[in-house]
């Protein structure tokens, strides 16, 4: 399983991964929106995914938008860590990808849509905090010098408070069939995964998608309903609250996502009694990719890389410490181009804009993009079309802690967040005044 830093095999399959699809057309173009159960896809596998469904279809691979839920339970797809990617599954991953968005297109049927937004805070809390100025830790690098740290404890005393915002914010996109009954609920929310399971899991993803099912069900919906559940800027923000002093009583397995889906399905339950419904919406979708420079390991630092990798060679890789497993790493990163090619988009539905980054994005780049954005709403989808791991903002770097450190998980440069959110919010700017030409 992906999302854990030693290997981690499963041995059950507690729920499906799946992989769930929207496809918008209003005869002039053809968007499609999908989620995808794992924990990062690389942009070869999102790539494949669309040539092949476009083949079939004939929707332009600039039309699609496909992200990964970020769910820690499923097969990693590339090398993270000790946990390389597992290569035979991708084919039928691929395949699989691409037969869902042919499908959905094949089963258009009249529709109205509508989007609203609602809050919830109770779930997202930043995993990022501030220590005291006397509290130091030593980093995998041998450093003491960050002053953030991730996770850090219940009830730490070296703790001075939460070092970024969270992003409450449920945001909707629903689609209904002419006789108002739900067709299709496109949600997104920032909260990193949730976790407690053991074998493959969608996580709270997964389990929104069926909580939202059964209140629709209870409500007296009879036809069919996708609940679908992106994932927004959380490369800070998880299920956890260190500002407790104890530790909440442990739960059973599964028990903590179910509480996390129930609850946010709830939350959009409510918020669709306000959705204003449009039979007719202009759609549009741009994308750009900008080279981003790779961070990698100065010549000074390679002595000490070599060293500690020569004496780890004897360990069995569940032993390894991390100064180990981040010497490895940074000896991998030194394979990586100078630069990479990201690929961004923006897509419009009405005054909806959907801004995706292929990053795990922290919650204040989020928060600024939406601050900035032209449209009347506007939804934020991480690790989408690709994976370039994580983005902190420059000050988080200076900052440090485990989403900086370097690694294939952590490897942009240090000013990547400012040239994201300048193109991101130009092609927005740009795809909006569109609309008065």
């Amino acid at each position: 399983m992906a999302g854990s830093m030693r290997p981690n095999q499963a041995q059950r399959i507690h729920d499906p991964l799946k992989a769930r699809i929207l496809v918008l057309d209003n005869s002039l173009t053809t968007l499609v929106l999908g989620t995808i159960d794992n924990c990062v896809i690389p942009r070869g596998v999102f790539d494949q995914a669309k040539l092949k469904a476009s083949a079939l279809t004939g929707i332009p691979t600039s039309h699609m938008m496909l992200s990964a839920t970020h769910t820690h339970s499923a097969p990693p797809l590339t090398g993270l860590f000790l946990n390389d990617g597992e290569t035979d599954y991708l084919p039928l991953l691929i395949d699989q990808i691409a037969k869902g968005i042919v499908k959905t297109y094949r089963q258009l049927e009249p529709a109205q849509a509508g989007w609203t937004k609602t809050a919830n805070p109770r779930h997202v809390h930043n995993r990022r905090w501030h220590l005291k100025p006397e509290a130091t830790y030593e980093n995998p690098f041998g450093s003491d010098a960050d002053s953030v740290r991730m996770n850090p404890g219940y009830g730490n005393p070296d703790l001075k408070g939460p070092a970024g915002p969270t992003d409450p914010d449920v945001s909707i996109l629903a689609i209904a069939r002419p006789d108002g009954s739900p067709l299709c609920i496109y949600a997104n929310y920032s909260l990193h995964y949730v976790g407690g399971v053991q074998g493959l899991s969608a996580d709270y993803f997964g389990a929104f998608a069926s909580a939202l099912s059964l209140k629709l069900k209870s409500s007296g919906q009879t036809r069919p309903c996708i609940g679908i559940l992106s994932n927004g800027a959380s490369g800070d923000i998880n299920n956890l609250n260190y500002a407790l002093q104890k530790a909440p009583a442990r739960k059973a397995l599964y028990e903590q996502i179910q509480f996390v889906a129930n609850d946010v399905a709830h939350s959009v339950m409510n918020a669709m009694k306000d959705i204003q419904w449009h039979s007719s919406l202009p759609l549009r979708s741009t994308e750009r990719e900008i080279p981003l420079g790779v961070r990698k390991a100065e010549p000074h630092e390679m002595d000490r890389i070599h060293r500690i990798l020569k004496e780890a060679q004897e360990k069995d890789l569940s032993r390894w410490s991390q100064p180990e497993i981040y010497a490895r790493e940074s000896l991998l990163l030194q394979d990586f181009p100078d630069q990479v090619a990201a690929k961004f988009q923006v897509i419009q539905i009405g005054d909806l804009g959907i801004m995706t980054l292929p990053t795990e994005t922290f919650a204040e780049i989020g928060l600024q993009l939406k601050n900035d954005s032209p449209f009347g709403q506007t939804m934020i989808v991480e690790l989408a079309n690709g994976y370039n791991g994580y983005l902190p903002t420059p000050q988080q770097h200076a900052w440090g802690g485990y989403e900086t450190w370097r690694a294939r998980s952590s490897y942009l440069e240090r000013q990547a967040s400012i040239k994201i959110t300048d193109l991101l919010s130009a092609m927005a700017h740009s795809l909006y005044s569109s609309n008065e030409q």
